[in-house]
């Protein structure tokens, strides 16, 4: 444990360093896997193709294991001190396999596709290896969009100095941020969450300040980045940006159509929250802005956006678990008991990750900002960080990292290469997750309590939906001009400006200067804030969290009605994540998400909380 009991977490049971003789042992194990694989495949025997491709599967699935652990772990001792050139190197070194498991994945997709009219016997021969049939066609119909071996290759190595760089580029710059005081970049951006009006607005100045300090570095990593992509994505034939995106979510271009419509038609709903809570703030005295909230300018300062419903001297209330400053353990018990509540085995779970120090959730120096959830194969066990600072908010990101890591445990009779999962399913489990506790909360407060989680409820699900639709918005004019010409950071705040006023509108203040070019309360520079616009080989990182939000509510109103007998269909749905198409899935749990009708009946349960938010 850390200062305050804030844990950091052990990695004992992953690797006790990266010259311990167990790394090294993996390492090795590696390579040696890589050299029998590339020897399997210079002696392929087409004559008996179903015994060599069962064998062939068994040896992937032992590299997939080795090279995901060693993948993740490189990561996490990075992301914990990004200026420590030892994990720098080692990171670079994983890019460097990455590299390696590319140019068997190519030769192995070019055999398959190769004799693909064989796969039938092959299901004859080794009836227990037809689960693997949906992946098998997917790694068929990926092989049309490659480029030659050679390409592969190249392209593959000359990503460490490219996109791979630029990417590293945004991160190490934002987490290395401070003001003038030594407060760090993310310590400023978890002021949104502060009580006090003041704090926030001269937190979200400071934010501001900063990023344009940076401008040019940030438009610069984007710029080329995104670039970089568009070339190759010509290469591979694939007509656009989002085509590629749908295909790693394993998701049709009919899904997104109806996710998306359902989002934009609601809006109006959204907005008239945001005003809301605008309205409620400037009543209060709970907001530093002269205009938001008023007649002239109905909608919210951005640094309101997540401003809790309260005066400051509530804070000191005992009695409310939405305004208390919680510690980690009283966090982590109320998130095991809301576990519990739904499934003995989820709560179970949770207990466990703490009690082994799982998670790493202190906030400091050099460590990345947000949270995220890292799965090992290798004992099949996680890692959580977060940075955890005692808000009720900090409770519900616990929530959702624990909901991934749940998830990666019903996989666990599962073979390695089922655990790559599309980031659309990924993200059901951790909103599930989420909805357990919040709607819980719900239920269970009155009065100024019930408005406060209503507010945090709200606030959340617009986050992801709205804020969503904006990234998306945002990502797909990049990826439009982007083809024809470079673009600057003066590009990347004008088509940010576009999407945020497309998306929420007079949601948001919509003062402008003096000059009407800029608003003078909304944020320019998310594109520079957010890392998912720079992860090379993720391109729309947006839409998966609006469907796993939508879907998580449609699976909790199930469970309202089915009760704890859910608990065991909901595992079953998530044992099952890698071995299908997100609308096969869907369907069995009885929903078609390819009609906008599906996602209206998830947008619904929020609907309900607007209408009774607006009552306060």
């Amino acid at each position: 444990m850390s200062n305050n009991n804030i844990p950091r977490w052990n990695l004992d049971s992953l690797y006790p360093s990266l010259d311990s003789k167990e790394y090294k042992n993996d390492l090795s194990e590696l390579e040696n896997t890589f050299s029998l694989l590339q020897d399997m495949l210079n002696k392929t025997d087409k004559n008996s193709f179903p015994e060599w491709l069962n064998s062939y599967i068994d040896l992937l699935n032992k590299e997939s294991s080795l090279l995901k652990t060693l993948q993740a772990f490189a990561y996490i001792i990075y992301s914990t001190d990004t200026t420590n050139p030892l994990f720098m190197n080692n990171l670079n070194k994983m890019d460097d396999y990455d590299a390696q498991s590319t140019q068997l994945y190519i030769k192995f997709s070019e055999i398959l596709a190769e004799n693909k009219d064989k796969l039938e016997n092959f299901y004859k021969e080794y009836p227990e290896k037809k689960e693997y049939s949906y992946l098998l066609n997917e790694i068929i119909e990926d092989k049309k969009h490659q480029m030659s071996a050679a390409e592969e290759a190249l392209a593959s190595k000359m990503s460490h100095t490219g996109s791979s760089a630029w990417s590293l580029l945004q991160e190490q710059i934002i987490s290395n941020l401070k003001d003038e005081n030594g407060k760090t970049f993310n310590e400023l951006r978890n002021d949104a969450n502060e009580a006090s009006p003041e704090l926030r607005k001269k937190s979200w100045e400071k934010e501001i300040e900063l990023l344009a300090q940076n401008r040019i570095a940030f438009g610069a990593a984007l710029n080329n980045l995104k670039g970089e992509k568009i070339a190759l994505n010509e290469k591979r034939g694939w007509k656009e940006g989002i085509d590629n995106a749908l295909f790693n979510s394993r998701l049709s271009k009919n899904t997104l159509n109806a996710l998306i419509g359902a989002i934009e038609d609601s809006l109006p709903m959204w907005r008239k929250y945001f005003q809301a809570k605008a309205d409620i703030l400037r009543k209060n005295g709970l907001t530093q802005s002269k205009t938001a909230g008023t007649k002239e300018h109905p909608g919210i300062a951005f640094y309101d956006l997540f401003a809790p419903v309260e005066k400051p001297n509530a804070l000191g209330n005992s009695n409310s678990l939405i305004s208390k400053k919680w510690t980690f353990k009283e966090a982590c018990d109320y998130v095991v008991d809301e576990y519990n509540s739904f499934s003995k085995n989820m709560g179970d779970f949770a207990k466990n990750a703490i009690e082994n120090q799982w998670i790493d959730a202190e906030v400091r120096p050099g460590k990345v900002g947000g949270a995220y959830d890292e799965d090992f194969p290798k004992g099949h066990q996680s890692r959580i960080l977060s940075n955890f600072t005692g808000t009720f908010s900090d409770i519900i990101t616990l929530a959702h990292e624990l909901g991934h890591a749940f998830h990666f445990s019903c996989m666990k009779n599962k073979a390695p290469l089922f655990f790559n999962y599309p980031m659309t399913l990924a993200e059901t489990a951790s909103t599930f997750a989420e909805t357990i506790v919040k709607q819980d909360m719900i239920e269970k407060s009155q009065g100024s309590d019930r408005m406060k989680i209503l507010d945090l409820d709200l606030t959340d699900a617009s986050q992801v939906l709205v804020d969503i639709l904006c990234r998306f918005y945002f990502e797909e004019s990049v990826f439009q001009a982007r083809k024809s010409s470079e673009l600057t950071a003066d590009d990347f705040c004008r088509l940010m400006q576009e999407a945020q006023e497309k998306s929420y509108g007079n949601g948001l203040n919509d003062e402008k200067t003096a000059d009407g070019k800029n608003y003078t309360e909304r944020h320019e520079y998310m594109w520079a804030v957010k890392s998912h616009y720079y992860i090379p080989e993720l391109d729309f990182y947006n839409f998966p969290y609006a469907f796993g939000q939508l879907f998580a509510a449609g699976l909790y109103q199930r469970a309202k009605k089915e009760g704890s007998d859910f608990a065991k269909t909901y595992e079953m749905l998530l044992s099952q994540t890698g071995s299908m198409s997100c609308e096969e899935l869907c369907l069995k749990a009885g929903f078609d998400i390819t009609k906008k009708d599906f996602w209206k009946s998830g947008i619904e349960m929020y609907a309900k909380e607007v209408e009774e938010y607006c009552k306060f």
